[in-house]
């Protein structure tokens, strides 16, 4: 039986006004919120709430015909982008199309119902595809380190996942739906492999639509968490860092277009990074020297310092990271995995 998304919980909602800073808005926020209607001034949300064919119009006005991944998916699949059966592939097909081209087969679903297969076209530089556009589409005080991702589709179920950057999702076109997790559920939804995964992110195995309860027992306990963000075109979810989430496409024609940043300079290094060296070099330690390293790590990396016992210039690369410490740490990194 699929997840009933009436049982769950609503994100909650703020509000912003148009030329807030949504930004700054969300700095006060530990978990996902849904700022309603904050875009839905923009050019781009106005032309789809005219019709699809004038949503891809607009698009094409601005495209440079830019070669974008698509991935296309037989309708029996029930919209789902995933593994196949016995996870040795993917049950999608990935091919290299013009951005125009990709316009031009949502259009022909939309105007002649030819819709014998699911398009996606995942997450693609706005700029590199769109040049000129966030001139007229684009949050006020946009963070100078921000990637800007534009995803265009019709139905689609993307399984539950999580990324390192904090995000802002602006539903552009189309509704959707994201169910969201907090970051400790991780073991009561399953994950799969860490090296292979469907589009770079680590994804939970159940299946919303229908969730195998008895192969995956935890995952109503992780239901018990969960909340749902429905959104219409115009509305903004925030979703805080390493947060899972589930997103679905639901109409004809979807388009989101997301901001991902990170609160640290950008020579910080990347958390997942350290995950991996981890399985290198902790994982199959035995059981007393990981609780060691266990110790060590809660110390140096998940507690406050107090490094006054040290003086100032000796405490190297303990004190705050810097872009020189940085540089410092790499090299010592590099050294010892070049042995």
């Amino acid at each position: 039986m699929a997840v009933d998304y009436h049982l769950l919980p609503s994100v909650p909602t703020v509000e912003a006004g148009p030329n807030d800073n949504l930004f700054e808005l969300v700095e006060a926020y530990a978990e996902p919120v849904v700022i309603k209607g904050a875009v839905k001034g923009w050019p781009v949300v106005q032309a789809g709430l005219t019709s699809a064919e004038e949503l891809l119009g607009y698009l094409r006005s601005f495209s440079c015909q830019k070669q974008v991944h698509l991935m296309s998916l037989p309708k029996d699949k029930n919209a789902r982008y995933f593994y196949n059966q016995d996870l040795s592939g993917m049950n999608f097909k990935r091919q290299m199309h013009s951005f125009d081209a990709v316009l031009e087969m949502l259009l022909l679903q939309v105007t002649k119902s030819q819709s014998s297969e699911y398009l996606y076209m995942g997450s693609t530089q706005v700029d590199a595809v769109l040049p000129n556009y966030r001139q007229y589409n684009d949050l006020n005080g946009c963070l100078p380190s921000a990637w800007a991702s534009v995803w265009l589709g019709n139905q689609s179920r993307i399984a539950t996942h999580y990324d390192v950057p904090d995000n802002l999702a602006c539903n552009l076109a189309g509704e959707r739906r994201f169910t969201l997790f907090p970051p400790e559920q991780i073991k009561n939804l399953y994950p799969g492999p860490i090296d292979y995964t469907p589009a770079g992110q680590v994804t939970s195995m159940v299946d919303f639509a229908n969730p195998d309860v008895e192969r995956y027992p935890r995952f109503k306990d992780a239901l018990k968490t969960a909340m749902v963000a429905e959104l219409s075109a115009g509305d903004v979810v925030y979703i805080p860092s390493m947060w899972w989430h589930h997103v679905e496409g639901l109409s004809s024609v979807n388009l989101l277009q997301n901001y991902w940043w990170r609160p640290v300079p950008a020579y910080a290094g990347n958390p997942t990074d350290a995950l991996l060296h981890a399985l290198l070099s902790i994982k199959d330690l035995p059981s007393e020297q990981k609780q060691h390293w266990k110790a060590l790590f809660e110390y140096y990396i998940f507690s406050d310092i107090d490094l006054t016992h040290l003086p100032i210039d000796r405490q190297g690369v303990l004190n705050c990271l810097t872009e020189d410490s940085a540089r410092k740490l790499r090299g010592l990194l590099l050294n010892k995995l070049n042995r």
